[in-house]
């Protein structure tokens, strides 16, 4: 196997996830979900009803990974503090809880300015989650205008309290262009330090760095690492790249075309269109007797 050929389909795959990336977040901000980003539900990867039971089966052996789901809350389901702000039974309590959760009461009912105060006198008195909730809303401004180098103070001290979400927006501003300086290289720092924590999408902008040599040397081994992590957490454009990766091998990773194929049919389970095609290319050539017979139940 020729190198061109490997980075042309590593080029592919990875331009294949960026695409998916895109179109799932949006352009407009630097967090998925306003202020309840930070509010994360813990769940397993599902699949929509109309996938294929074929494809399921397939991707049922590679264990599903849990994933952080950054969705707004709502009243039926109240929201909990991401696991990185949850305190161990013999800790001390966060500072300012109750002035905190009073804040998020007041952003939810949309009171934005009293929230933003609120928030600001709790992160003023060390609560982490708090700093960062004050610095979206200065970011993103609702209830106040725009503030960019206030939201940066409050959001660096949230990411250096140690949260990853917090660590993984503040990445971004050094990434995304949101200063008048850009930074991938301090990017990659904070991205770093929230991968290492478990946080999904700073795997993923890791990934991509070692994948593009931005901010950092260009290593498709150490991409594939993170890729991976991601994967077993349930990202999408992940579980498809990983899959390239297992299909033509190279840069650490032994070729396996039945790992490739239960990778492509994870991403074709959660509504890939190129992960199925792909998934249905290996399905003919590892189980020709069984290809007629292995596709969503729709068609």
């Amino acid at each position: 196997m020729d190198m061109p050929d490997l980075d042309s389909i590593r080029s592919l795959g990875h331009a294949h996830a960026r695409a998916i990336t895109r179109a799932r977040s949006g352009p407009a901000r630097i967090v998925l979900t306003r202020i309840a980003a930070l509010l994360v539900t813990i769940g397993t990867v599902t699949s929509p009803a109309s996938a294929a039971v074929p494809v399921m089966a397939a991707a049922a052996s590679i264990a599903s990974g849990s994933t952080a789901s950054e969705a707004p809350p709502h009243a039926s389901n109240p929201p909990r503090t991401a696991p990185q702000d949850a305190q161990p039974l013999h800790a001390k309590p966060a500072p300012a809880q109750k002035e905190t959760q009073t804040a998020i009461d007041d952003y939810e009912a949309g009171n934005y300015p009293a929230a933003l105060g609120e928030f600001k006198d709790a992160a003023e008195k060390g609560n982490r989650l708090a700093a960062f909730n004050y610095a979206m809303m200065k970011l993103n401004g609702e209830g106040t205008p725009v503030d960019v180098p206030e939201a940066e103070h409050w959001l660096k001290k949230a990411a250096e309290a140690d949260m990853s979400h917090a660590q993984y927006a503040y990445g971004r501003l050094f990434d995304d262009g949101v200063l008048e300086r850009l930074d991938p290289g301090e990017a990659h720092i904070w991205y770093l330090k929230a991968a290492k924590q478990g946080h999904v999408q700073a795997q993923i902008a890791l990934a991509n760095q070692f994948m593009d040599g931005r901010g950092t040397k260009q290593d498709f081994a150490q991409a594939f690492v993170w890729y991976h992590k991601a994967a077993l957490a349930g990202d999408m454009a992940s579980e498809y790249i990983v899959g390239t990766y297992y299909e033509r091998g190279g840069d650490g990773v032994t070729p396996n075309l039945e790992t490739a194929r239960q990778w492509y049919a994870k991403a074709a389970a959660q509504g890939d269109p190129a992960a199925l095609v792909n998934y249905k290319a290996l399905t003919e050539k590892l189980h020709p007797a069984a290809a007629d017979h292995d596709a969503p139940a729709s068609e």
